[in-house]
């Protein structure tokens, strides 16, 4: 690995670059939620196929996460880091001035590769520039805005889309863009690997592309015209894809995603249950502020407003959860707690007009504490026993599930809204659409739990400092 040159400004300034640049990757995740409806007016299309503004978004994420190290690699931080947010930029106006849905889709592809290369050249930059003494600050400050990006990104976008234009949810960016490279180019220091590496998987980076991509895009035609040929092919190829890749890795010295990882039981456990239960919760930005708006009449706003208090909620669990998982343990906590996620998100389906807003928070509100600690178990048992050589590739794969699963929340909801639709013979969505599409992601959260039942009671204690109560013997 090549030496850096020392920063200036120290790392507090560095922290804070690299934190706005994950603010922004992260409120574009969920800023569009509550202006999906405003964006489909006047896009001339329907609500309900707005939810690929969101999954191109993810999907583009998902796919480009692995290759940013090596490119970081050949052409340094600085570079990647300050090309990536002037992609992001250049895409966020692209999406603010898109004409149709074709457009919006393509320039949220675009506007998701480049936020795959800032996020992780940002990591990338604090773990080789920052003394390991000051790394837990450092990563303090970076934390706290990724974590508060996705919590008010759908009040800011209901608050610009109601008073402004949807159009300023992507706009916004602009400003904080331009800033970022600027602080960049003075701060920013430019890192260069001078050692030599296995050859990149690219054959694996493509087969991998094409499965989300062929899956995606097959989820989404199988909802708006039904299983026709265009469809089945695509989901054809998503699975011959996804074999190929299998065949594939077993050969390569350092694949793309190292599934050999599932081999550890926690790891396992953490990927499995966590495809479940994030697909589920990966609905909800999706799901809420929509039936807040088309089946309430709320306005983009006050559907913001409301979707807060899970958020909320989250944020506060954010400080606490550790103390939990030391009191109870993992698989207490994901068995018993998962079960209360799914049963919350369940009854999101049961909110109609007439219940009292304050009935609508409050439930919102113990929705997000318990969906948080949820998230941080599931969030830091998938490293609970991965060999320090091995985190790199566990980070990979990890970083990749995130976003294709919450990728696939969004199709799975979406083609349940329309199957409900077609099923119950309705021309546009209805709140008892809602209602059946909330009831199958709390189905899925549901199942999640059994794949905890594999953990041990002992599962994760060096990080959550749990110690089990032991068994006395009968004489």
């Amino acid at each position: 690995m090549g030496n850096a040159t020392p920063a200036r400004g120290g790392y507090r300034i560095i922290a804070l670059i690299i934190a706005s640049a994950f603010f922004m990757e992260q409120l574009d995740s969920t800023i569009i939620a509550t202006a999906l409806p405003a964006m489909a007016e006047s896009l001339g299309a329907d609500p309900v196929r707005m939810n690929f503004a969101m999954t191109a978004y993810l999907l583009a994420l998902a796919v480009f996460i692995p290759i940013s190290g090596r490119i970081a690699d050949r052409l340094g931080t600085r570079n990647t880091f300050r090309g990536a947010i002037a992609l992001f930029v250049l895409s966020s106006v692209l999406c603010g001035m898109a004409q149709n849905l074709p457009w919006l889709i393509g320039a949220r592809l675009l506007q998701g590769a480049s936020g795959a290369m800032m996020v992780p050249v940002g990591r990338l930059v604090l773990l080789r520039s920052v003394e390991k003494s000051q790394l837990v600050a450092a990563m303090s400050w970076v934390l706290i805005p990724a974590m508060v990006g996705p919590a008010v990104g759908p009040l800011i976008g209901g608050v610009l889309t109601t008073y402004l234009s949807w159009h300023w949810v992507f706009y916004i960016n602009v400003p904080i863009g331009l800033a970022g490279i600027a602080l960049a180019t003075l701060y920013i220091p430019d890192i260069r690997s001078d050692a030599p590496s296995a050859p990149f998987d690219y054959v694996g980076f493509a087969l991998t592309g094409g499965t989300l991509a062929a899956l995606l895009v097959g989820l989404e035609g199988l909802g708006h015209g039904g299983p026709g040929t265009t469809t089945l092919a695509l989901l054809a190829v998503a699975g011959t894809c996804t074999l190929l890749y299998v065949r594939h890795c077993k050969h390569h010295p350092q694949p793309v995603l190292d599934f050999s990882l599932l081999r550890i039981p926690t790891f396992q456990v953490a990927i499995r249950g966590g495809v479940l239960y994030r697909v589920a919760y990966g609905s909800f930005p999706f799901l809420m502020p929509l039936m807040l708006q088309l089946g309430f009449g709320l306005s983009a706003a006050e559907s913001g407003t409301v979707t807060f208090a899970q958020a909320v909620g989250g944020l506060v669990m954010k400080a606490i959860s550790e103390r939990f998982l030391r009191a109870f343990g993992y698989r207490k906590v994901m068995i018993w707690n998962g079960l209360l996620c799914a049963v919350l998100l369940g009854l999101c389906g049961a909110f109609r007009p007439e219940w009292p807003l304050v009935a609508i928070y409050l439930l919102l509100l113990v929705a997000g504490l318990a969906r948080s600690l949820q998230f941080n178990a599931y969030g830091t048992l998938i490293y609970a026993d991965v060999p320090p050589a091995r985190m790199s590739a566990a980070t990979s794969l990890a970083s990749t599930h995130q976003q294709t699963t919450a990728a696939l929340g969004i199709g799975v909801a979406a083609l349940t809204l329309d199957c409900s639709r077609w099923i119950l013979g309705h021309e546009s969505v209805q709140l008892s659409d809602f209602t059946v599409a909330f009831a199958v992601v709390g189905l899925l959260a549901a199942a999640a739990v059994t794949q905890c039942l594999a953990l041990s009671p002992d599962a994760g204690a060096e990080l959550s400092g749990h110690q089990s109560k032991p068994q006395t013997s009968k004489t």
